[in-house]
């Protein structure tokens, strides 16, 4: 069976960057599972799963603008200190939820002082290249549950109440 729209892939994957530097690999734990065709991975990658069956091992190079997108240096701002008076531990890398005009999101510490702390609202692989290293374990239809839920149910349960 192929991959397309709407299918069951599980998929073991290691990604690293234009300079060979691993990032995350599934290898070392549980295997990937998605449903096709949904948004949940990156653009660049998505795409290349489709038509693959299982077995398949390949590599894909993914741009920055397919993958996480290019660096925004607008994303990078340094606030007062007093904005956060609420965080506990305020240290650099430590991740925050920022209310922005557009909803929630997530930014980074990446500098503090005494008065201002400094936030990158940039995915942290942003402005990078990828390169993936794939092996599809399974593909299968998706049930009814699945695309009503919108997300893989392993072993016939998504250990989660959807009322």
């Amino acid at each position: 069976m192929k991959i397309s729209e709407n299918k069951v892939v599980v998929l073991h994957y290691a990604v690293s960057d234009s300079e060979d530097t691993l990032i995350d690999s599934s290898y070392d734990h549980s295997p990937l599972s998605i449903i096709h065709g949904t948004g949940y991975l990156i653009p660049g990658l998505e795409d290349a799963l489709t038509d693959h069956v299982v077995d398949d091992k390949f590599e894909i190079a993914v741009s920055a603008e397919n993958a996480y997108g290019d660096r925004h240096d607008e994303f990078v701002q340094t606030v007062p200190k007093s904005m956060f008076e609420s965080v506990e531990d305020l240290a650099v890398g430590s991740q925050l939820r920022a209310t922005t005009d557009d909803g929630e999101q997530t930014v980074i510490v990446i500098d503090v002082t005494d008065d201002e702390i400094t936030v990158d609202g940039n995915h942290p692989l942003a402005g990078i290249d990828l390169k993936f290293d794939v092996e599809i374990l399974e593909v299968r239809d998706a049930t009814e549950d699945e695309l009503k839920h919108g997300h893989v149910h392993d072993e016939g349960d998504c250990g989660h109440n959807h009322d």
